[in-house]
């Protein structure tokens, strides 16, 4: 054992949300068992969170305004990230969305069209407001309602998200629901994007019921279905068991990072933390000995990478090739965000709700919009609003390259042609990250489970890059790694 020849020593590099957590995890269930397990976290940057990033700004006279630099929400139904807020005693500090202002709107033919009520995931569940909305052609509407007919896949395989709607719904619903709503959430290209690595649940409803429509309106039925309008982008939500009605998605009272806070605070009595401690190199021998870049070592039983793929394949390439190459082989893309501030006079004639999304075919560049003020409350102060714009990714690529100034008025300019918003905002905040959005193209699962299988022992790696992008998602992995590392140090001790 490092160190010690009682104590376990596990180091996780990186502290954003998966590296925390896997830490938060390894030492309740190292209590659990009664293993004796000591933990250091390692994050190059000065900052814990990763791309969780909370900004309060205060303007004299005006108030406080919550800013999101990234995910502003996570998804309600993944019951991950709730339960850990709840365990860092932050359960009365969620916030649902303001549902009653829900409605979102997709621009077609250059002019924002709301989506019609009653869309569950990408189907329709209420007739009249479908059949009325413009948003789809008559004959779309006709293809959409094939989905009835057509027989189901069943062979188990994977197939691109593009190519799962237009076999089931049609091209039309592809462009105008699926590729904004489901594919924004993952900044990802539909027609590469995995469907059983990003909405696996179509599948199986597809499976079960025979049909995408039918299955929706059983989930419906049996009070499991959600509208989803993108994870961070237009969309609300409220968790199962609280007071309050249950909606889509959840966030905490003062902005995201209040949960890398309540991690933080809580794991210091628990966990060696440090920042600015960059991991330069790996090497094995009793044990895994890790080399900082301030020219010191540390000596670890167990080494969790929870870094971007191509952080953690640099590190392993020495000790597992075939690892770091699959590693290497996960494509990124780079997303930002633009928040502006306005007196809400100034934007009493932009269209009422969440936000509005942006097909990859309209060809803008930008992305959605994001009522940030309207979506949650304590979000901007009386009588003033705060908006969020997203760019780059797969759709905007281009915009990613704007200097500060340019992309300020290509964004002003989008909100007014969009938005009818042509005043000065009271001020903006820019967010960009750069090679940041893991893309999980199609047959992903089946990439990771070979990176698992072919990394070194007692080498673990978790987070977005490998099985879901979302907090729960990788809070959800965290649990899973924890329990991993215990199981394995348990078997080592007995030896």
């Amino acid at each position: 054992m490092a160190d010690s020849s009682t104590s376990c020593h596990v180091v996780v590099v990186g502290g954003g949300i998966a590296g925390l957590s896997t830490a938060w995890y390894l030492i309740r269930q190292a209590h659990a068992t009664g293993l004796d397990l000591r933990c250091t976290v390692l994050e190059q940057t000065e900052h814990w969170g990763g791309k969780i990033l909370t900004e309060d700004v205060t303007v004299e006279g005006v108030g406080r305004f919550v800013i999101e630099g990234g995910p502003d929400s996570f998804i309600a139904q993944k019951p991950w990230a709730a339960q850990l807020a709840g365990e860092l005693g932050l359960g009365d500090r969620l916030l649902g969305t303001n549902d009653a202002s829900r409605k979102t709107y997709v621009v077609s033919r250059g002019r924002p069209v709301p989506l019609p009520d009653g869309v569950l995931l990408i189907v329709p569940t209420k007739f009249m407001p479908f059949v009325l909305s413009p948003l789809i052609s008559p004959l779309g509407k006709l293809r959409m309602g094939l989905d009835l007919f057509i027989p189901p896949r069943r062979d188990g395989r994977d197939e691109t998200l593009a190519a799962f709607v237009r076999r089931r719904l049609g091209a039309e619903a592809l462009d105008k629901i699926a590729e904004p709503l489901l594919s924004g959430i993952y900044n990802a290209e539909a027609d590469r994007q995995s469907l059983l690595a990003t909405f696996p649940r179509f599948r199986a409803l597809e499976e079960q019921h025979g049909s995408l429509t039918r299955g929706i309106l059983a989930s419906r039925r049996n009070g499991h279905g959600k509208a989803t309008n993108g994870s961070g982008k237009p969309g609300g939500g409220q968790p199962a068991g609280s007071r309050k009605p249950a909606s889509a998605f959840l966030t905490l009272r003062g902005g995201s990072g209040e949960l890398i806070d309540g991690l933080v605070e809580a794991l210091r009595p628990l966990a060696d933390l440090r920042t600015s401690a960059r991991v330069t190199a790996l090497a094995h021998g009793d044990t895994w000995r890790l080399a900082l870049d301030d020219g010191t070592t540390l000596d670890a039983d167990v080494v969790v990478l929870a870094t971007p793929a191509w952080t953690a394949a640099e590190l392993v390439r020495p000790h597992a090739p075939a690892a770091a190459e699959r590693m290497e082989a996960i494509r990124y893309v780079g997303t930002g965000t633009v928040s502006l501030a306005y007196r809400q006079s100034d934007i009493a004639h932009a269209p009422l709700g969440f936000g509005i999304v942006v097909p990859r075919s309209e060809r803008r560049p930008v992305n959605a919009i994001t009522f940030s003020s309207t979506k949650f409350d304590d979000r901007a102060p009386d009588g003033y609003a705060l908006l969020r714009v997203f760019f780059g990714g797969s759709r905007s690529p281009r915009s990613m390259n704007l200097e500060d100034a340019e992309l300020l008025h290509t964004v002003r300019q989008e909100l007014a042609h969009l938005t009818g918003i042509r005043a000065e905002p009271l001020f903006h905040r820019i967010y960009r990250w750069p090679r940041s959005n893991p893309q999980y193209d199609v047959n992903h699962l089946e990439h990771v489970a070979e990176i698992e299988k072919a990394l070194p022992p007692a080498v673990y790696v978790t987070g977005s890059p490998y099985r879901g992008v979302g907090l729960p998602d990788c809070v959800k992995q965290a649990q899973e790694t924890a329990g991993q590392i215990i199981t394995y140090l348990t078997v080592v001790e007995k030896r």
